[in-house]
């Protein structure tokens, strides 16, 4: 897989805050949309990847992420970073559909319905509700971002999902895919073994599976690794939620015997 920054294709530094990052993607969207670009297959590119940087750089967990797989592994942190999302995981809750729908009532320009259809086929389509005092506004698509299935963004959760997923289902028939849930687990390592990074063998119990799990050198106590799709599975053909592993460092003995004679210390 190719070599890509997403800082870099959205010009900005790594200390760019979220308004930053809005702001220089409406101007890109609006440089490199089809309409201003007519037949430029270099533009449509350009195009969809900034799509992909804004909605990765967009969102605060993404992001986050992304940051610490670009400061382990350098160049090769967008290749790492895409075995873990794919490019339904990545636009999964973005806001781009606004963005267009802005840029279309600024500008006269086509909006989010008809582009995307545009760049990821006529499989694509949108839909908004609007009934008492809230809006839902998705995007079910089956085709390259939805690995066969149908993808859903800036779907509610809670009670306004299941309003939502009750109206699409009475106007168009159609039965949303709910995604599965995911899950949390923690996996201990020793200090040496944090510090070298590699391979640990870890149970998976609810689906009954050995798995491999890969970790940076040097990580840290408390931070989480990401497995894709080993979570809860989901319904009518939705992805499965992602496992998240919590990593724990043992403790040396001679730590766990200062720490009890602190404690013991404490309460004389």
């Amino acid at each position: 897989m190719e070599h890509k920054d997403y800082y870099e294709i959205l010009g900005l530094d790594l200390n760019a805050t979220a308004k930053d990052i809005k702001d220089t993607y409406r101007k890109l969207a609006l440089q490199f949309h089809p309409d201003r670009n007519h037949g430029d297959p270099i533009a449509a590119e350009k195009m969809k990847t900034i799509n992909e940087a804004y909605a990765v750089l967009s969102n605060a967990q993404k992001r986050q992420e992304y940051d610490f797989m670009r400061q382990q592994f350098g160049s090769s942190a967008y290749t790492r970073f895409r075995r873990t999302y794919s490019e339904r995981d990545i636009f999964s809750g973005s806001d781009i559909n606004g963005i267009f729908e802005e840029l279309a009532r600024s500008f006269g320009l086509r909006g989010f319905d008809e582009i995307f259809k545009e760049f990821y086929g006529q499989g694509a389509q949108t839909f908004e509700f609007k009934k008492d005092g809230f809006t839902a506004r998705g995007f079910v698509f089956s085709g390259p971002y939805s690995k066969g299935g149908q993808a859903v963004l800036n779907m509610p959760t809670g009670p306004l999902g299941k309003m939502t997923r009750y109206l699409v289902r009475k106007v168009t028939g159609f039965d949303l895919p709910i995604n599965g849930s995911d899950v949390e687990d923690v996996i201990t390592l020793h200090p040496e073994a944090a510090r070298r990074g590699g391979s640990y063998e870890y149970v998976l119990r609810s689906r009954n599976k050995r798995l491999k799990v890969n970790f940076p050198p040097g990580i840290r106590d408390g931070q989480k690794i990401r497995l894709s799709g080993m979570g809860k599975d989901g319904t009518g053909g939705a992805q499965a939620g992602d496992l998240y592993l919590k990593v724990r460092i043992k403790k040396p003995l001679f730590q766990k015997v200062k720490n009890f004679i602190t404690d013991i210390g404490r309460l004389t």
